[in-house]
């Protein structure tokens, strides 16, 4: 009973010190790191004090909690406090890492629910890197840094995915289609994983959709086949007619997916980050990154609600385009977060539509062209745009040839100011002016007050060199290289700049399966050459619209100007009285704020500690000279002062380690 109340409470003791430490160390703190602290502390301090003192007392029969305010206690609690702060600024020192997202997100979780998450993570994690080394990744990866021997590296890593099972099934299928960053080799291995998930029982499917629809089954479909005509690892999809005779697909949502990618996805980011360790060739390819962007969207694509309502967006916005592609109906009615029922057509993917492009005779450039104006429309002036134009997403449709775009799960917006950015850049590129292309490029960045104009123009100059005088402008480079300069000068795209960006980029490689001599940017001089007569002639072409446009602009106009003359006199008074000063500080701008407002607590905390230090010492120095009983408080007030000190040093080195890493 003894040992147990003893035990009780130095788990009492480790959970203070665990929370207590986190409070004074701050915010944003790793959990594995925390612990590994505050355990490592515990029992250091433990035997340090077990054998300086209580081994010579009876402490099991004197519990710690009936005497914590003797000096010795006191001390050992604190010693445990302080050196778990320093043992976390050690392994923060030692981490190059920084935190993570996923630290973050544990941050919000309570203790046992982390335990439990961070034991299945690592527990799947070991399973799949031992997956990864039984089927031989390792040792044919070295290879691959050559382009040698690249079978074996594929069917490693097809199996690998394979028995992996569940999303990274999902990935080898996404990676299959991608044939502008894969050799044939690859390409060929992936594809074997298209055919190799289970398909879900009728059973199963009848339960989704009589839970799913807004009525009973056979009120809404005359006819349902049960066999899909495809199967992934998120759903799979049937072909059914409805009771008016429409011919349409049904996607349902497998019913364990989202307890699948909660488990699997970040596994797979760091799957993918040991494996871009491991090979020169995989970080190069940008495995982690196209990892990244797969577990990103396919958190959205998990929610099939969301993917009709960006269907019907996107339909909407493209109804009186000129480039007529063809966009699934979406019975909205029928649809939410578990399933979609969609307009069936007849088409095939343009990876493999030879037959049907021999067929109607269609021209392959003009289709691309058609294709491309279409995203440069859904960019450029709706805003919406389809963020995954992989070759498995548009198709060429049987019936007239026509271009279909398939799979809205993943979309971007781009705000107005955006759009504009975009329409620079294209324009700056075709009329080689790096001014314009800055100027496209403030547009689309966070931080634009940061854009050193004349260097930044510079390096833009030395990127146009480069493109000049070439038969095919490399898309993938030219944008790698804009995301190169302003990563450089210390600017960011907004996201779903980078997102747009990295759409043009697969688009290219999509356009380059239809026509292998496609240059994107070639055709993109010829669009904005286009947009910019368009632009020119429209008040021409549409006076009474342009008529319209004037009017309610200088509608919005005229309060203001009703107002300038007030305005204008109240401006000569104050100049002619002396009272206009030009104002302008460093608290001006908000960065600079946020960073001396930073910079200044520091400095505070800093002298604070200084100053607990001095006054310290000072009593120290004071009690050797005092023989009665004043000298133990003054002793004692001065330890405190000590550890205060050491706890708010230690603190504001955690936060200077952090500063630096970001």
């Amino acid at each position: 009973m003894i040992y147990l109340k003893f035990a009780i409470q130095m788990i009492v003791v480790l959970v203070l010190i665990y929370f207590v430490s986190g409070r004074l160390i701050g915010s944003n703190i790793n959990f594995i790191r925390r612990v590994l602290s505050v355990v490592i502390s515990v029992t250091l301090t433990s035997f340090v004090y077990w054998y300086t003192y209580l081994r010579h007392t009876d402490f099991l029969y004197e519990p710690m909690m009936q005497t914590v305010t003797e000096v010795s206690t006191l001390v050992w609690i604190g010693s445990m406090l302080l050196i778990s702060m320093l043992l976390y600024l050690v392994f923060e020192l030692f981490d190059p890492s920084g935190i993570t997202a996923s630290d973050r997100r544990n941050g919000r979780k309570n203790l046992l629910l982390r335990l439990r998450s961070y034991w299945r993570q690592q527990k799947r994690l070991r399973q799949v890197l031992k997956i990864a080394v039984t089927n031989g990744v390792v040792q044919t990866i070295k290879y691959a840094r050559q382009r040698e021997n690249e079978k074996e590296l594929a069917v490693a890593l097809r199996i690998t995915l394979e028995q992996c099972g569940g999303i990274f099934i999902k990935f080898g299928q996404v990676l299959s289609t991608r044939k502008e960053l894969f050799s044939p080799i690859f390409i060929d291995e992936l594809e074997k994983l298209q055919n190799n998930v289970k398909p879900l029982s009728s059973e199963q499917v009848t339960q989704i959709l009589e839970d799913s629809l807004p009525k009973p089954m056979n009120e809404v479909f005359a006819s349902f086949r049960m066999e899909p005509i495809a199967a992934a690892s998120i759903g799979q999809v049937h072909k059914a007619r409805l009771k008016n005779f429409d011919e349409v697909v049904v996607k349902v949502l497998r019913p364990e997916v989202k307890g699948i990618m909660r488990d699997d996805l970040e596994i797979l980011e760091e799957f993918a980050n040991w494996l871009s360790k491991k090979s020169t060739w995989a970080e190069s390819l940008g495995f982690r990154e196209l990892a990244k962007g797969f577990a990103d969207g396919l958190r959205e694509e998990t929610h099939l609600d969301i993917e009709a309502r960006n269907t019907i967006q996107v339909k909407n916005a493209l109804a009186k385009s000129d480039y007529k592609v063809k966009i699934p109906k979406i019975y909205i009615e029928y649809c939410n977060e578990n399933i979609i029922v969609m307009e069936y057509v007849r088409g095939k993917s343009v990876a493999n539509a030879t037959a049907e492009f021999n067929r109607f005779g269609n021209n392959r450039r003009q289709f691309a062209r058609t294709v491309l104006y279409s995203f440069f429309e859904q960019m450029l002036f709706s805003g919406i745009f389809h963020a995954d134009p992989h070759p498995g997403n548009i198709h060429i449709d049987e019936t007239d040839g026509t271009p279909i775009l398939l799979d809205f799960g993943a979309v971007g917006r781009l705000g107005a100011t955006q759009q504009e950015g975009l329409k620079l850049i294209i324009t700056g590129i075709h009329l080689n002016d790096s001014s314009v292309l800055f100027d496209g490029v403030t547009l689309l960045v966070e931080n634009a007050d940061h854009a050193e104009r004349a260097k930044i123009e510079q390096a833009i100059d030395q990127i146009l060199l480069k493109i000049s005088y070439v038969d095919r402008i490399p898309t993938e480079e030219l944008i790698h290289a804009l995301f190169t300069v302003v990563r450089d000068f210390g600017l960011t795209f907004y996201p779903a700049v980078g997102l747009a960006l990295r759409s043009l980029v697969t688009l290219d490689g999509t356009l380059r399966v239809i026509d292998p001599s496609f240059d994107i940017f070639t055709e993109a001089k010829d669009f904005s050459s286009e947009y910019m007569r368009a632009a020119f002639l429209k008040p021409f072409k549409e006076p009474m619209a342009t008529k319209e446009r004037l009017q309610e602009e200088l509608a919005m106009l005229i309060p203001t100007l009703r107002k300038m003359p007030r305005r204008i006199d109240q401006l000569v008074q104050r100049v002619e009285s002396g009272k206009i000063t030009l104002h302008h500080d460093v608290f001006s701008d908000e960065d600079n704020a946020r960073f001396i407002t930073h910079l200044f607590s520091r400095l505070v905390l800093l002298l604070v500690g200084i100053t607990f230090g001095i006054i310290s010492v000072a009593l120290l120095a004071i009690s050797q000279f005092i023989l009665d009983a004043y000298a133990v408080y003054l002793n004692t007030a001065a330890y405190l002062g000590l550890f205060l000190c050491a706890i708010l040093l230690v603190r504001l080195s955690i936060q200077a380690l952090r500063s630096m890493k970001q």
